[in-house]
């Protein structure tokens, strides 16, 4: 007799953990399934992530707005980055405007926090410096600025 409870016990035992067991394979293939199917590159949208939507460029440029433009980059953005397409400790400004959007640039200044976190592209830079850009606390007037002055090198640099 004792025996045979000794024997159901530990049927009884076998049985429970195997069907655990089962349902947590079946719960990690189910993840790994579902993980598998997720597209591994997200999109970036272009414009970048904050509350710039929307940018006005000027045509011709506004020389007020470059030359404050110009004092903002030499106080606040002048140590990491160029003005040639060499890289410092971030990457240079030359040909910037071709290849982001005036919102994507905008937003990376004013949020860079959310934009390192977030955004695809502003990830793959960080990776390739690796290091973080600090946030430079700039007004969107300042930002704007520096935007028209970062067009104005562009044209320079051409």
């Amino acid at each position: 007799m004792k025996k045979l409870v000794i024997f159901v016990s530990l049927a009884f035992f076998v049985f429970a953990c195997g069907d655990s067991g089962s349902e947590n394979s079946n719960a990690a293939n189910d993840t790994k399934t579902s993980t598998e199917t997720k597209p591994e590159k997200e999109e970036a949208d272009p414009k970048g992530i904050g509350e710039i939507k929307n940018v006005a460029l000027n045509d011709p440029l506004d020389e007020e707005m470059i030359a404050s433009g110009k004092n903002i980059y030499e106080v606040k953005c002048a140590a990491c980055h160029k003005l040639s397409d060499q890289r410092v400790v971030g990457p240079g400004f030359a040909g910037i405007t071709s290849r982001r959007t005036p919102e994507w640039i905008m937003n990376m200044t004013l949020n860079v926090d959310v934009m390192l976190e977030k955004d695809p592209e502003a990830r793959k830079l960080l990776k390739e410096c690796l290091v973080r850009m600090p946030n430079q606390n700039l007004s969107q007037g300042d930002a704007r600025d520096v935007l028209e002055f970062m067009y104005h090198n562009d044209t320079q640099v051409q």
